[in-house]
């Protein structure tokens, strides 16, 4: 079966970019910048992203482009004969499956917020009743499973289109609608009154905050996000690479989703910031950054029920983005290793979610009593812990080592591969810094996830 190619160019950097950005770049984004001394945390972010986040983007590109294949049979036709690589792709495509175990229902979660906004629902409701109103969800389990299944059959549904009809077409639609509704919003929230204090600690940076934070914290944390942002280490980049052809260098296509993620998250900022000084809330964390102190802060702006619904509708686009091409992921590592049909894959792996979803959903109510990380936290929390802070450092550690070393595909079959083409090369000078720099900050990055987790 000869494998689909992308339409366009930017099809691929539009779709790519959509896996990437995602409820982290809308939601941590904003809560640790404000957490960790704003404008000076967004500057040790944007490096920590070129020197850490674009090496590995650039490397897991070139894995599924030199395979020509997922990570089902990616490692097993590059990796040297005798070695063992190729275990690794049952722990990546789980990975696959865990984010979506959790994400899906979050996607339920801001269907049925992107509703309640435009309906009216929160109108003349108090802060109190505001944040009863995500309480009471979660105790709606039918409900819940509803919108869940909703947001995994037509993700799916687009999947099974195929690569160009359906992943690319919709998610460059759902994207340029995204970027454009970002926009528009952040510039009602700068001309918020009293939004000028939120665009000074956002964009002035000021190290004495810093340092009042602690300046390895910080800089520990601006890694985390620059790591995590970019859905790096279980192969979600890997498959994007395979429908690559060789006509471009892949260092200048990951500089180029590099940029568009990470202004998504920037634009987030000049939305939530600003509002939130204007309205004196402090950005809150977790599930309240979202669903109880931005309808608030909605509810006491002028036209706050429209603004609220565009927000509400761009954090739905960023999720479903996501899921779409983790989606195309599950699919294509089941098309490569069982030679199936898409549509096959797409029915078996459809019920196989939807089951799968269904932990995530009770943990709020029937199961609530699982509290796998102390009280007030819940089976989402679980399943977002192994991905983040174990399957996906470690696995981007699997592909530095796999690239660099003579015991994986090696240094020069990596960079005969990612020069390939036309565009910026990758430097050959900066081999030592990713073979022996990159892999520590990655452990780093690991151990500092437990302390944090369990000591912190």
């Amino acid at each position: 079966m000869k494998r689909e190619k992308f339409g366009s160019r930017i099809g691929f950097i539009l779709i790519s970019a959509g896996c990437a950005i995602g409820l982290g770049n809308v939601w941590r984004f904003p809560y640790i910048t404000g957490q960790y001394g704003g404008a000076a945390f967004v500057l040790i972010y944007l490096l920590c992203l070129v020197l850490l986040g674009l090496p590995i983007m650039i490397m897991e590109f070139s894995v599924g482009r030199g395979a020509g294949c997922s990570i089902a049979k990616a490692f097993d036709r590059l990796e040297p004969l005798g070695t063992k690589w190729h275990w690794y792709k049952w722990f990546g495509i789980a990975g696959n499956y865990l984010l979506m175990m959790f994400y899906t229902t979050i996607g339920g979660w801001l269907l049925i917020y992107l509703f309640k906004m435009a309906s009216g629902s929160f109108e003349g409701l108090d802060a109190a009743q505001i944040e009863g109103e995500f309480g009471e969800l979660m105790g709606q389990p039918v409900l819940m499973t509803v919108c869940m299944a909703i947001v995994v059959v037509l993700c799916f549904g687009i999947v099974n289109l195929g690569l160009q009809k359906g992943v690319e077409g919709i998610t460059k639609i759902m994207m340029v609608m995204l970027l454009v509704l970002l926009i528009v919003l952040a510039i009602r929230s700068i001309m918020l009154p009293g939004a000028a204090a939120g665009l000074e600690f956002y964009l002035l940076p000021d190290f004495n905050k810093m340092k009042e934070a602690g300046i390895l914290e910080v800089v520990s944390a601006a890694m985390n996000q620059s790591f995590f942002t970019l859905s790096l280490g279980i192969g979600a980049m890997a498959i994007f690479g395979s429908y690559i052809d060789k006509k471009r260098r892949l260092a200048g296509e990951a500089v180029a989703i590099t940029i568009l993620d990470t202004s998504v998250a920037l634009i987030s900022g000049l939305i939530i910031f600003p509002a939130s000084f204007a309205f004196g809330v402090n950005p809150d964390s977790g599930p309240n950054l979202i669903f109880i102190t931005l309808p608030n802060i909605f509810n006491s702006m002028t036209g706050g029920r429209l603004w609220g619904a565009i927000f509400f509708l761009c954090m739905f686009f960023a999720s479903a983005s996501t899921i779409i091409a983790v989606f195309e992921n599950i699919i294509a590592f089941a098309m490569d290793l069982t030679g199936c049909s898409r549509g096959k894959a797409v029915a078996i792996n459809l019920v196989a979610i939807l089951i799968l979803s269904m932990p995530c959903v009770l943990g709020y109510n029937v199961l609530s009593g699982f509290a796998p990380f102390g009280e007030g936290t819940a089976i989402l929390d679980l399943e977002d812990f192994i991905v983040s802070n174990n399957l996906l450092p470690l696995g981007s550690l699997i592909y530095v080592l796999f690239c660099t070393t003579r015991y994986g595909w090696g240094w020069d079959n990596f960079l005969a591969e990612a020069n390939t083409g036309e565009g910026p090369k990758f430097p050959k000078g900066v081999r030592l810094y990713v073979t022996f720099i990159v892999p520590l900050i990655v452990i780093f990055l690991f151990i500092q996830g437990y302390w944090s987790k369990f000591a912190g």
